[in-house]
């Protein structure tokens, strides 16, 4: 069982959210100062002086001279007139125009292919770091999420704050009871807007966040905290502590439509497949299961697709592959340490990597083949890994304490991560590729479409 779960805090809050931290970088020369760059370019003039005086001696440039060279330095001296310094370094004649042997063109680089890419820059600091103060060091929660809309929701404590990426702006969405917090999960609805809200007292909430209104509130799906939702156009799936999984239909009045029933301790994870298909659970046992909508129905609540059994400790991190929609990446808590990689249509293991730390969380590049993994103890980084060879590419240190939540924002390039050092960062991680960011995000308002008239 992995180690971190929440207890009440009672510390006043001593800063307010979201005022930027302006960290003065170190320079570029500082950082160098415990190593020595030898000049190059000194060094190889003094060893060829060398190479043509001392070094030569005996060799090419004998001490002593020859009667046929003392012939020759005459025959010379006679042929320039040496006593005449104005001939030294003079034509007597026009020299004649120089002759390319070889064209200019064939000499000049070939032009550089469209299929060659160039290498990418992978900055190794944040670019912005905000304060989350009093955000819950709770390993088995998901309180960060990114909307389409590009608005990125953090639940700090019992108050869920949005911040505008794109004027960084923040204002306060709602804070909760104390019979009903802390908030223990938040995530948007794929059209922006509307965002579901995790309660520890067992119930959900539905906000719209255009006009900051509770549109209902889901009960009866759990008995305890609800730490994981995730999306599924209208369905709303939710992972409690109780261990049971509920697919919520938000248009209707009995919401409940489906529950699956296979994990023994708290599920923590959840996550669908690109497709809408099926659906990746991780939980407190160390057990994933895969369920399949066209499997699953309400006389086999507990089949499910695949179970796996591999990892060593909770499983809190997963992420569908975005390039190849049957491939699924796990990652393991403190006692387990791995990624593991798995094809979900055949159900095995196609690869197992210890990480050598505990793994919070983990996201897919959306235009390389790439994958990013936040860690907690003991070095509390973000790992970039290159798939399939799953080869470290870079490794992302900042913050202070575990990196418990992370999430992308709506173009793929920037990542945003929050760690128990109540710190959020924004990372550049995953580049500025043109398209990508030009790139204008579709709202989908089927989920919501019939809301306001239930059936």
């Amino acid at each position: 069982m992995d180690s971190g779960s929440w207890s009440s805090s009672t510390k006043t809050k001593s800063r307010s959210p979201f005022q930027e931290r302006f960290l003065h970088r170190k320079n570029s020369s500082q950082d160098n100062l415990d190593r020595f760059i030898p000049n190059r370019s000194a060094m190889d003039f003094g060893y060829a002086h060398y190479m043509l005086t001392e070094g030569r001696k005996g060799k090419e440039n004998p001490t002593v001279t020859s009667p046929s060279r003392q012939a020759y330095q005459k025959q010379l001296a006679e042929a320039v007139n040496i006593n005449d310094r104005t001939r030294i370094l003079a034509f007597k004649n026009k020299p004649p125009a120089k002759v390319e042997l070889i064209p200019r063109d064939i000499l000049s680089p070939p032009p550089q292919s469209r299929s060659s890419k160039p290498k990418r820059h992978i900055p190794q600091s944040s670019e912005r770091t905000l304060d989350a103060p009093d955000i819950l060091d709770d390993f088995y929660l998901n309180l960060l999420d990114w909307g389409s809309g590009n608005v990125l929701s953090i639940a700090l404590e019992s108050t869920v704050y949005l911040w505008n990426a794109s004027d960084s702006s923040t204002s306060e969405l709602v804070t909760v009871d104390e019979d009903q917090g802390p908030v223990t999960s938040v995530s948007w609805a794929p059209d922006g807007r509307h965002l579901a809200v995790g309660l520890n007292n067992s119930h959900v909430q539905l906000w719209d966040t255009t006009s900051n209104k509770l549109l209902r509130t889901l009960k009866g799906g759990h008995r305890a905290r609800v730490g994981t939702l995730a999306w599924n156009s209208h369905i709303l799936t939710t992972g409690a502590m109780d261990s049971k999984i509920v697919n919520n239909d938000v248009r209707v009045r009995s919401h409940i439509v489906e529950t699956y029933r296979g994990h023994s301790q708290e599920v923590c994870g959840l996550k669908w497949s690109p497709s809408g298909t099926q659906l990746a659970s991780g939980g407190n046992d160390n057990v994933v299961h895969i369920w399949d909508r066209s499997v699953v129905s309400s006389n086999s609540p507990t089949r499910w697709l695949h179970r796996f059994e591999e990892h060593n400790a909770a499983v809190k991190a997963l992420a569908w592959c975005p390039f190849q929609g049957n491939l699924l990446a796990s990652g393991g808590g403190g006692g387990d340490h791995c990624i593991k990689l798995w094809n979900t249509h055949t159900g095995a293991r196609l690869n197992s990597v210890d990480t050598g730390s505990q793994v919070c969380s983990l996201l897919w590049n959306k235009n390389e083949r790439e994958l990013l993994s936040a860690h907690g103890y003991t070095q509390n980084q973000l790992t970039l890994w290159k798939y399939p060879s799953m080869v470290k590419m870079a490794e992302l240190n900042g913050h202070t304490s575990r990196v418990l939540y992370m999430a992308q924002s709506p173009d793929g390039c920037t990542v945003a991560s929050a760690a128990a050092d109540e710190t959020l960062r924004f990372w550049n991680v995953f580049g500025t590729p043109a398209a990508a960011c030009k790139a204008t995000p579709k709202r989908n308002k089927e989920p919501f479409a019939n809301f306001n008239s239930i059936r």
